[in-house]
């Protein structure tokens, strides 16, 4: 069992980040950091003054506890006062009182997590807080304070008033600068998988990739909320009621169709649903010649996209076509989207099929970029989860990616591929530079969210990897992975409370998921339940049906439960695998972890350098709390530095 000395007690916490700090490290950052120093030393000096303490410093945002309320919002306004002054500094506050666990690790608990909340919504250079802090000052003249409304707040069961601090001295919030959040769902949309009403089955592909193409007009709307891919087609083929999917998915708009093609001709149906009562908003269908696909799937998405405009009452700011013409080769789209149907499997083997249908399309139309972009995503996936050597698949992404972006800079997926290259590649700032691009260009896209979560990790920026994670899991509420994710980000930040919680309603999806189950494992090692945490990594073995399938974890809780002779099975089988592979494997991460568990720091350090100097993708999650016991030892920094991380 873990002993943590934890100790429970009451106290007002308070975040603090600053706004727009990882966007001004790429522009200036010798005024990033001057500005970083000036905060951190006007935090440090009003926390003392006011008989706080600063538990955690993650890039540019803290995490401070008080034994008093008063003092709290005291301290909070002084640091807004002064940092409001030049040079300044657009720093949000949130705060929030009641009991947390307190460790050698950081301060936990429900408490923590709102006042995390508070302070994502809050506004640079202003004070918020919870009607809790609010009771307490009540009775203080000196306060002047504002309610903004109610607030429903990510993974708080019930919705919370939220207070803004009023003085001359520093920003104070109105209520309209928090319209966008309060009427969210008005402005959400799901676009359910068109059905396929032709005559041969095999038609999906065409089905799917009109779908797609009017999903995708809509995600580059950023007024717009909509529902990813993976959430939308998991209702494929399922007669569920539209009040129900909404509910599901958190939208209150439904946008669905048919797709019926005889010969030349194609008829497409759409209209669009209020998901609170079921009614029509609108309904359209479309007969055309199939000659020229594109014209056609180009009008049938501006249509609709205009129609939803207006019905939804978002400001009319799109000019340009919303779909491109990818390609005026009609054999080489139809590979295109061939591609895309196995892509969307997921599998390892799919993905392989999907890169070889790509390269086919690529070979009949050398200027089809959406072609290259995708070809780029196969890459960094076989690359990720090892298919491929990582060198080799990152390289090949990149090239591809580039490509792509040389003939039409506007793809998202093909810088999101090159964000991912360059993270895997430990080339940050290239990396954050694409994220960027991906997310302007498409605010809604699920995967971008979900990826950039793994750079602020990467980076060590807990907080807003947890926000992005946060993000992906809105937009994408049914994705096994992105579910799976967040669990891991909740526990990457301490708060394994959420991250069991999460993984539990992951599993409720799909109670096969490894991906959930892992997690849970590790929530409940973190939590001191080693037994319960060795049952479910077995579990996982038992559904891989491969007894070679979680051996490093397992050899790792061995090793932590004093069963070192099983540990050291664990090695052996490494060893025995590496001889057997048809094909050079590395497995420096699978030793260092098992060493990391029977506390052999050497050998831990032996293997990761050797990770590194092979540069293991894997590598990027060196930050995470599961190797948070060598985050102390200076070979740890040293590691740091070679991949030109922050040591902080």
């Amino acid at each position: 069992m873990i002993n943590r000395n934890r100790i429970r007690m009451l106290a007002s916490v308070m975040f603090a980040d600053m706004v727009g700090y990882t966007s001004l490290m790429q522009d200036d950052e010798q005024r990033a950091k001057l500005l970083l120093d000036r905060y951190r030393k006007v935090l440090e000096e009003k926390v003392f003054e006011h008989l706080g303490k600063v538990i955690h410093y993650f890039g540019d945002g803290a995490l401070v506890i008080f034994g008093s309320v008063i003092e709290s919002v005291l301290c909070a306004k002084e640091i807004q006062t002064e940092l409001l002054k030049e040079p300044k500094v657009n720093l949000r506050i949130g705060i929030h009182s009641g009991e947390v666990v307190y460790d050698d690790e950081g301060v936990y608990g429900d408490t923590v997590n709102i006042a995390s909340r508070i302070e994502s919504l809050s506004k640079g250079g202003s004070v918020l807080f919870s009607s809790k802090v609010n009771d307490e000052l009540k009775n203080q003249s000196e306060f002047k304070t504002k309610s903004l409304g109610l607030f429903e707040l990510k993974n708080v069961k019930y919705p919370i008033e939220i207070f803004a601090l009023q003085s001359d001295d520093i920003v104070v919030p109105v209520k309209s600068d928090f319209e966008s959040r309060l009427n969210l769902r008005n402005n959400s949309i799901a676009v359910l998988p068109f059905v396929n009403m032709s005559n041969e089955p095999d038609n999906d592909f065409f089905s799917d990739g009109i779908t797609e193409e009017i999903l995708n007009a809509l995600s580059k709307i950023e007024e717009l909320k909509v529902t990813s891919r993976t959430s939308s087609f998991a209702f494929k083929s399922k007669t569920i009621d539209v009040r129900e999917i909404g509910k599901q998915l958190g939208v209150r708009n439904l946008l669905e169709g048919s797709v019926r093609k005889v010969g030349n001709r194609v008829r497409i149906t759409a209209q669009l649903i209020d998901t609170l009562d079921g009614y029509h908003k609108w309904s359209d269908t479309f007969d055309r010649d199939i000659k020229d696909i594109f014209q056609v799937q180009d009008e049938i998405a501006t249509t609709i996209v205009s129609t939803l405009k207006k019905s939804l009452n978002i400001q009319e700011t799109q000019k340009k076509s919303l779909v491109k013409i990818p390609t005026t080769n009609l054999e080489a789209y139809q590979l295109f989207l061939k591609a895309n149907y196995f892509w969307n499997k997921w599998t390892p083997t799919d993905v392989k099929r999907s890169l070889q249908l790509l390269k086919k399309s690529v070979e009949l139309d050398s200027n089809f970029a959406q072609a290259y972009s995708a070809l780029a995503a196969c890459y960094v996936y076989l690359g990720a989860t090892g298919q491929i050597p990582g060198k080799k698949s990152f390289e090949s992404a990149k090239q591809f990616a580039i490509q792509a972006l040389s003939m039409d800079e506007q793809i998202p997926d093909g810088h999101l591929s090159l964000a991912m290259a360059n993270l895997f590649d430990w080339k940050w700032d290239e990396a954050y530079k694409s994220f960027q691009r991906a997310l302007e260009l498409s605010p809604n896209n699920a995967d971008a969210h979900h990826y950039y979560a793994y750079y602020m990790m990467a980076i060590n920026n807990t907080r807003k990897a947890v926000i992005e994670a946060e993000k992906a899991h809105e937009l994408d509420p049914l994705s096994l992975p992105i579910n799976a994710f967040l669990g891991d980000m909740y526990m990457n930040a301490g708060m394994i409370s959420d991250a069991i919680e999460q993984y539990k309603k992951t599993l409720e999806i799909d109670t096969t998921f490894r991906a959930a189950i892992n997690g849970l494992a590790w929530a409940y090692y973190q939590s001191g339940n080693l037994d319960e945490s060795l049952k479910l990594f077995k579990k996982t073995q038992e559904i891989a049906g491969d007894d070679f399938s979680s051996n490093s974890t397992l050899g790792f809780i061995y090793a932590k439960m004093g069963e070192t002779k099983k540990s050291f099975e664990c090695i052996e089988k490494l060893k025995l695998k590496e001889q057997k592979a048809a094909e050079e494997v590395n497995y420096s991460i699978d030793y260092a972890f098992i060493y990391l568990g029977l506390g052999d720091y050497d050998k831990v350090f032996e293997y990761l350098n050797k990770a590194l100097e092979d540069k293991l993708g894997a590598l990027i999650f060196i930050r995470s709390r599961s190797w948070k016991e060598i985050h102390d030892d200076a070979r740890y920094r040293e590691l740091l530095n070679k991949m030109k991380l922050p040591t902080d």
